[in-house]
């Protein structure tokens, strides 16, 4: 029997240092511990398109690139980059890097979030460490995603164009059974 992806266990993506851990979930609010190791970062520059990503910096330091704009984020620290805003977000230090992160507002984060663990437990990620966006966009498609997430090198128009091949593509080969396996739901 397969069981869903347990966020509050946590997942870790080997190739880019990174950790995720829920800590919480309601409408209002998706809160995970994020930890990064040294030379760790987000594998792609992206967008929220419908929520605010707060970073909460516990220890060391992060440097985030916001809209071009680079920001150094220290211990006790905080930065919101605002929905619709291009980011990506590296390690500054040689040493552990830990944040809580929230998204606001919570939306289905959970669900779309135990597809990206899902993927990144199952080691289907490129070898900079991006996990599968055709699956990725599969997934999003197939429950209506509201925390959808673009990676910027990806025009818009081209984004939804892609989710709907996708979702056609990932519908002939099977890939609901992922989406089962990962959320627990059909």
């Amino acid at each position: 029997m397969n069981m869903a992806v347990t966020l509050y266990d946590g997942f870790t993506n080997k190739i880019t240092g990174e950790t995720f851990r829920c800590i919480s979930f309601d409408r209002y609010a998706f809160r995970f511990d994020w930890t990064v190791e040294p030379k760790g970062y987000i594998p792609f520059e992206h967008i929220h398109l419908k929520q605010d990503e707060i970073f909460y910096v516990k220890t060391g330091e992060m440097r985030i690139i916001i809209d071009d704009e680079e920001h150094i984020i220290r211990e006790g620290q905080r930065i919101t980059v605002q929905k619709g805003k291009r980011h990506i977000a590296y390690n500054n230090r040689p040493s552990r890097l830990e944040c809580m992160v929230e998204y606001t507002p919570g939306l289905d984060t959970y669900k779309f979030f135990q597809c990206f663990g899902g993927l990144t437990i199952d080691g289907d990620i490129s070898k900079n460490g991006t996990v599968n966006i055709p699956k990725m966009l599969y997934f999003g498609k197939k429950m209506k995603a509201q925390s959808m997430v673009r990676p910027t090198n990806i025009p818009a128009p081209l984004f939804y164009l892609a989710g709907n091949f996708f979702f056609i593509i990932g519908t002939i080969r099977g890939w609901n059974k992922l989406f089962t396996k990962y959320t627990g739901k059909a």
